[in-house]
């Protein structure tokens, strides 16, 4: 340890303050304090945190809020009490976010615009684009003077060392999902560029933003402030960025065959304010053999959807083949507009002649997969349109109307996995969520993705068995027989105990303005299969999640709370004696 013996001496009085202590102490500073400390200090106005102290603990806001005592306490390195500590943290977050926000603002730009999602062909630890964000951390990291390996491109890891043999792993991605370009344009016809930061309003736009750059550059920021101002650890930290987070999800195991677990783990890819329980992740994959067109009428030659499982988009394509397009468009644009008036009239069905074929295109609204509820599924509406066009619209069968009526006939537009059958709930996880994902085609076969979420109260094999017994008889009653590839995962479901998830509950909790309760969530993360796992943000559970979405953001002041909350969380988990 590089501590001067006075900040040795400052470890052990805070340290030994904190031992006999075994309920949860508050800061005792509300958001209203906060603020007006925040108001009242700008990055120019202050050098280090004891000098922010300092001048905290002369002004009116220090007497006003009974915070002088605790921070005399500290600058002169006397004993303080778990509240006292408690509240050094809270003005060590809020001097965090005084200090260094137009800093990680322009980090987080910096990150963003490189376009780190995956390349069909390229595996992702030989992607340039990695390498070049893996030289960008690395930099970031030494100028911090912080640890930095790289793990064969696969994960990088930051540390900061603490006393004693614990480690807590702190889990974020530096990947992204895929975008369309043509999809960022904002209700008032501004284009945006998904990977350059644009600031709108409170909103910065741009993938990466909320999912999941920002958790890098939050923690880099707060290991930076506790190295700096040589504040006491009693255990280790590492930063596990990930690289195939929103793909293979490899990187994190093939890390952990070469380096040792960290006793506990926390994924800054979920919500707040702490999550106990992620719903197991899905895939129904149906492959459709390519086939001859039979029939009369137009044929449908292609059709576009999501570009990962993860991820709903927000407009389906399709291109028809015909003699008479203009004729074709004006049939469908009628269909259309009454298909989506008959089902709820919250989505789009345009079509229009390009060159000598018809673009149908279904508008609905981006989400998460994780999240259906949140969107309008064009991919499920464009099939169930296409199935029912039969009688009003002369179609050749091929391997897509073959598709079309797989989805419509065993999950139409329900995401809860009703139409099949297969829906159930668990009381505090919530309902199996099954929704129309991804769509994919070459020479041979059509591809179609059911992204599941699933709760714990059934099995993945004995769910597994009902939706193929369930498709299987579909099969032999329509006469159409794609080849089915399974993949389930078992739902997280965690009773944490401890000092470490008091703490964290609390520090979102008061920051936040939330209940002091735990959550549960539908998207899996990192730490699903490690131990002592939890999600700790960085997203508000009760606001639409924008990552995977067209036109991500993340707002100037939830960004602010990240780098403020995840500063306090580390310098309070890092301190506490026993976890």
């Amino acid at each position: 340890m590089d501590f001067s013996l006075k900040h040795l001496a400052a470890t052990t009085l805070m340290l030994a303050s904190l031992a006999s202590f075994t309920t949860p102490a508050h800061a005792n500073i509300t958001p209203q304090q906060s603020a007006a400390i925040l108001k009242t200090f700008n990055d120019s106005s202050v050098t280090d945190f004891r000098q922010f102290l300092t001048r905290l603990s002369k002004s009116e806001l220090a007497k006003n809020d009974d915070l002088a005592p605790a921070i005399n306490a500290f600058l002169a390195n006397q004993s303080l009490s778990a509240e006292q500590q408690n509240e050094i943290h809270r003005l060590l977050g809020l001097y965090a976010r005084v200090k260094y926000g137009s800093a990680a603002t322009e980090t987080l730009r910096e990150l963003v615009a490189i376009p780190t999602f995956e390349v069909e062909g390229v595996p992702q630890h030989e992607n340039p684009q990695f390498l070049k964000i893996a030289d960008k951390i690395k930099g970031l990291a030494e100028a911090f003077n912080l640890k930095f390996r790289n793990i064969d491109n696969r994960v990088y890891e930051i540390s900061l060392d603490g006393a004693g043999d614990e480690v807590v792993g702190i889990h974020a991605h530096a990947d992204v999902v895929p975008v369309t370009p043509e999809n960022w344009v904002l209700e008032d016809g501004t284009r945006l560029d998904p990977f350059k930061v644009t600031l709108i309003g409170d909103r910065l736009y741009g993938r990466g933003t909320e999912d999941d750059k920002n958790g890098i550059v939050v923690t880099l920021y707060a290991m930076k402030i506790i190295k700096d101002e040589k504040l006491p650890l009693a255990r280790n930290f590492k930063l596990l960025v990930d690289t195939t987070e929103e793909t293979s999800g490899d990187a994190i195991p093939y890390y952990f065959e070469r380096n040792p677990t960290p006793n506990y783990n926390l994924a800054l890819d979920g919500g707040y304010p702490v999550v106990i329980a992620e719903k197991g992740y899905g895939t129904v994959m149906a492959s459709f053999p390519r086939r001859a067109a039979e029939g009369k009428g137009a044929e449908i030659s292609a059709m576009t959807g999501g570009l990962a499982t993860n991820q709903i988009p927000s407009t389906s394509v399709a291109t028809l083949l015909t003699e008479q397009p203009a004729e074709l468009a004006a049939r469908l644009q009628q269909a259309g507009a009454d298909y989506a008036k008959r089902n709820g009239g919250n989505f789009t069905v345009t079509a229009k002649v390009v060159g000598k074929d018809v673009q149908l295109t279904v508008t609905g609204v981006s989400a998460h997969s994780s999240e259906p509820e949140s969107g309008v599924n064009p991919v499920a509406r464009m099939l169930d349109f296409i199935n029912g066009l039969d009688g009003k619209v002369a179609l050749k069968h091929n391997q897509i109307t073959d598709a079309a009526r797989y989805a419509a006939d065993n999950w139409g537009l329900d995401y809860l996995g009703s139409k099949l059958g297969v829906g159930f709930a668990d009381a505090f996880m919530g309902p199996l969520t099954a929704s129309l994902t991804y769509v994919g085609m070459d020479d041979k076969t059509f591809k179609l993705a059911v992204n599941l979420r699933v709760p714990k109260g059934k099995s993945p094999e004995v769910l597994k068995s009902e939706i193929a017994d369930k498709l299987s008889a579909w099969s032999s009653k329509s006469g159409i027989a794609p080849a089915f590839d399974y993949s389930i995962a078992e739902p997280m479901y965690r009773n944490p105990e401890g000092e470490w998830v008091k703490a964290l509950l609390a520090v979102a909790s008061e920051n936040l303005g939330m209940k002091h309760q735990f959550g549960t969530s539908a998207g899996a993360t990192s730490v699903h299969e490690l131990p002592n796992g939890v999600q700790f943000g960085l997203a508000m559970p009760d606001v639409k999640y924008t990552g995977h979405n067209d036109n991500e953001f993340k707002t100037v002041e939830q960004f602010m709370l990240d780098l403020q909350i995840v500063t306090e969380m580390m310098g309070r988990i890092g301190q506490l004696p026993k976890l």
